[in-house]
C-alpha cells in the first residue's frame, strides 16, 4: 500500500484505535495489492504540482476516488464533500485526517487525463491479473454481447430515417443513412431503433467470463454500429487460451465470425440462427438452449451496470469519455463482485 503524504498524526492514531470492524473499503485494500498500480500511474501522470503550485495529490489516491464515485454514485462535487467527513473514504485513500482533499475540478481533470492517455483499459487488465492470481477470476470461456447506452445529451429533433438494430445486410460505415436532425453537442452519438423504441447514444460491446460474469474487456461505438463487426476486437481483447469457449447470441451467427474463432483455435459457442425459409433441427434447438443458459451471465452484468450503476445513460459527452466511464465502472463492478466471492 502506498505510504501517506504526511506522517500519521495524533488524530489518525485515535481514529485507528477507535475502529473495531472492517468496512467494504478495508476489504478492497486487503484484496488488491496497489503496489504494481501505483508506479504505473506515477509514470503516466507526471504532474508534480497543481494549478496554484501546491504538491499534486498522489495518482493512486485520485484513482481510488474514481472508484468511490461509482460504488457510492457520487458526482464530482458530491465526492469532494464526502472526502471531507467520511473517515472510511480517507482511510481507503491512505490519507491522513490532516491532509487536504482534492476539489471537484481536480477530480474531473484527473479523470479526463486518464481518458486522454488511454490507460484505463490497462488498469482493468492489471486488476484482472490480480484476481486471476488469487483464483477469483477464471478465464475458462467468455460471453460477448452488446447493449445500448443513451447519450447524456438529448437531441433537438427526431430523425426521419434510422437503422434497425443488428441489420446485417447494411453496412452503415459505407452507406450512411440520410437523417435530418439538429444535433446537441454530443455529435459522436447516433440514432438506433430497437424493439419499437428509439435511442440516441452509444453501444457498449463487452465480454464477461463464462463462470462468474466478471467484465473482462469492452469498448464503445456509436449506437448504429453493427454488433457483428465488433466481434473480432472483443475476441482478441479478451485474451483466452486455445480451446476456450466463446458464447454469443444468434445475431453474431455469420460465417466471418465463426471463421475468426476457428482461426484462433477457440470453441464456437454462437447460437444458431433459423435459416430463411427453413427451421432449426432438434439438435440445433437443444444446442441453443444450452448456450442461452450460459449467455444470460453477460445480460446480468449489463443489468447490474444499468440498475446498480445508472449506466443506462452516459454521464459524459463523447465516445472516448463514455468508453472511459465504462472501464471505471467495470473495475468497480469487478472489485465488488470479487469481495462477495472472497467472503464465500
Amino acid at each position: 500500500m502506498a505510504s501517506r503524504k504526511k506522517d500519521i498524526g495524533l488524530g489518525d492514531y485515535f481514529l485507528e484505535y477507535r475502529r473495531k470492524k472492517s468496512t467494504f473499503l478495508d476489504e478492497i485494500n486487503e484484496l488488491i495489492d496497489w503496489q504494481p498500480i501505483n508506479p504505473f500511474l506515477c509514470k503516466k501522470i507526471r504532474r508534480k504540482a497543481n494549478a496554484v503550485g501546491n504538491p499534486a495529490h498522489p495518482p493512486l489516491a485520485m484513482f481510488k476516488i474514481l472508484l468511490l464515485q461509482r460504488w457510492y454514485n457520487l458526482s464530482d462535487p458530491g465526492v469532494e464533500q464526502a472526502l471531507l467527513d467520511r473517515l472510511s473514504f480517507i482511510r481507503f485513500m491512505d490519507f491522513s485526517i490532516e491532509d487536504d482533499v482534492p476539489d471537484e475540478t481536480t477530480i474531473c481533470r484527473f479523470r479526463n487525463g486518464l481518458i486522454r492517455l488511454n490507460v484505463l483499459d490497462k488498469l482493468l487488465d492489471m486488476i484482472n491479473s490480480q484476481l486471476e492470481v488469487k483464483g477469483l477470476l477464471v478465464r475458462e470461456g467468455a460471453v460477448v454481447d452488446a447493449s445500448v447506452v443513451e447519450s447524456q445529451r438529448r437531441p433537438r429533433k427526431v430523425v426521419d430515417v434510422m437503422p434497425e438494430d443488428r441489420d446485417e445486410d447494411a453496412d452503415w460505415q459505407e452507406t450512411p443513412v440520410e437523417c435530418r436532425i439538429s444535433y446537441s453537442d454530443d455529435t459522436e452519438a447516433a440514432w438506433l431503433r430497437k424493439r419499437n423504441r428509439v435511442f440516441y447514444g452509444y453501444k457498449l460491446h463487452a465480454a464477461t467470463d463464462s463462470r462468474d460474469g466478471f467484465l473482462l474487456c469492452g469498448h464503445v461505438t456509436p449506437a448504429n454500429r453493427s454488433d457483428t463487426g465488433e466481434f473480432e476486437k472483443l475476441v482478441d481483447d479478451v485474451g483466452l487460451e486455445r480451446g476456450a469457449w466463446v458464447y454469443a447470441d444468434k445475431e453474431y451467427c455469420i460465417g466471418k465470425n465463426r471463421d475468426i474463432l476457428w482461426e484462433r483455435d477457440l470453441e464456437d459457442g454462437t447460437m444458431d440462427k433459423t435459416p430463411r425459409g427453413g427451421r432449426l433441427t432438434e439438435f440445433e434447438k437443444a444446442r441453443n438452449r444450452t448456450i442461452s443458459s450460459v449467455r444470460q451471465i453477460v445480460e446480468r452484468a449489463f443489468g447490474t451496470l444499468k440498475r446498480g450503476y445508472d449506466f443506462f445513460r452516459s454521464r459524459y459527452v463523447g465516445q472516448a469519455k463514455v468508453e472511459g466511464e465504462f472501464h471505471i465502472l467495470a473495475m468497480a463492478f469487478k472489485l465488488k463482485k470479487a469481495i462477495r466471492l472472497a467472503r464465500t
